[in-house]
């Protein structure tokens, strides 16, 4: 699919907005639970809030339905190896 460079240039504004909107709600789920780490569970209510994981759709789903196996393969050895994702306060 072609995109103009304006609609990319507006793609980008909004993904970066979207993107500091979520680490910003991680940031605070982290913090209201006395943590520095943000957990998988964070990231799961922010996702269930969002109404982009529900009961019958889990956040394992959404990673094999959207990302390409290359991301998938980087996600899981970051998991099997205990890595964690501090929040910028």
């Amino acid at each position: 699919m072609r995109l103009s460079k304006e609609a990319s240039t507006e793609v980008e504004k909004l993904l970066e907005m979207f993107l500091n909107q979520m680490t910003g709600d991680l940031a605070a789920y982290t913090a209201h639970a006395n943590r520095k780490t943000i957990t998988l569970a964070d990231l799961e209510l922010l996702m269930k809030r969002q109404g982009l994981v529900t009961d019958t759709t889990s956040f394992n789903v959404l990673i094999e339905r959207h990302l390409p196996l290359e991301c998938r393969k980087l996600l899981i050895s970051c998991a099997m190896h205990g890595n964690k994702v501090f929040p910028k306060i």
